[in-house]
């Protein structure tokens, strides 16, 4: 039977409705529990976090997907509290941000010793908890080129990513040419890929959108939300009339090969967070914007509930 991976088991996927596709409870750079200046009470945690999760639930969100890796600050545990008392389904995610995040008992393991780790959490679950993982994340690190370890997390992803049928999603879409190659070593579908953050501030304009695509990937405009209009925006930042233009003319070209999201984080770890970006974003200004420049509700359906239902689905890869 055809099914996604949740905390709290398999969910058929026409039960996910609308998905947050690519999202954090809580992302913190490992160490960044130890950084008192940021920190915040466990309580505290929990009531922001709540709030917005019931929230997105009133709005008619389902599904929220956390893409925070191993070493981010991932409490499998929480998550599962977090779900079932708000309806809200969550799908956690093994791999990692970047091989910048990975602690050294990672970052020198072989392809082989992280694609075991990758499929027993899927496969088995994550630590004690039962959970299995319903996606692999993987990314570039900083500085903009993938470095021998990431390109081993990418390889390892492939190889589970086969073995398993979750989906893979990167953070970041630049230097996408070794990792395409690499997924094409492993004979890892590039539709199984969503190449993520393709429209951020920093990098929109080194990613080669229409190669990807024509790859056969999917390209992710998963920041929207984090506009230089805010108060205090991130570095990472874009004018939020431009962001909207650049996904209307790509979705306009490949309307199959993208999916777009917010990549909120609901209660930071270690650093500040962004004031005035939540997960609700979602429904209180991207699909609001969609619509009034043209997208019509056909497509709003398909785009945050069709197709990320069909890319969530655990789908055996021959």
């Amino acid at each position: 039977m055809a099914h996604v991976n949740t905390v709290l088991g398999p969910v058929a996927p026409e039960e996910l409705g609308y998905v947050a596709i690519h999202e954090h409870v809580g992302y913190g750079m490992p160490g960044s529990e130890l950084d008192t200046k940021w920190w915040k009470p466990f309580e505290a945690r929990v009531d922001e976090t709540m709030a917005q999760l019931r929230q997105f639930h009133a709005y008619g969100g389902r599904t929220f997907v956390d893409m925070t890796g191993i070493c981010n600050g991932r409490d499998v545990d929480y998550y599962q509290v977090l779900s079932a008392k708000t309806g809200v389904h969550i799908i956690a995610c093994t791999g990692f941000v970047g091989g910048d995040t990975a602690l050294k008992h990672f970052a020198t393991a072989s392809v082989e010793y992280l694609a075991d780790v990758f499929v027993h959490e899927i496969t088995e679950g994550i630590g004690t908890t039962g959970a299995k993982a319903g996606v692999i994340k993987v990314g570039v690190s900083r500085g903009g080129r993938m470095t021998e370890l990431d390109k081993r997390i990418y390889r390892a992803a492939g190889r589970a990513a086969r073995a398993t049928g979750v989906p893979i999603v990167t953070h970041l879409a630049i230097d996408a040419e070794p990792a395409v190659e690499i997924f094409h070593d492993e004979r890892m579908p590039l539709d199984r890929v969503i190449f993520g953050h393709a429209d951020d501030g920093v990098n929109h304009d080194k990613t080669n959108h229409a190669w990807i695509a024509a790859q056969g990937g999917i390209v992710g405009f998963d920041t929207f939300g984090y506009d230089l209009e805010l108060p205090d925006p991130p570095f990472w930042g874009r004018k939020r009339a431009e962001r909207l233009a650049h996904f209307r003319q790509f979705h306009a070209e490949y309307p199959d090969q993208v999916l777009a999201g917010v990549d909120a984080n609901c209660s930071p770890l270690g650093w500040p967070g962004v004031k005035g970006h939540t997960v609700n974003y979602l429904f209180e200004e991207l699909i609001p914007d969609l619509r009034e420049a043209g997208i019509d509700d056909a497509e709003i359906t398909r785009l945050f509930v069709t197709r990320p239902a069909e890319f969530y689905t655990v789908q055996p890869i021959t």
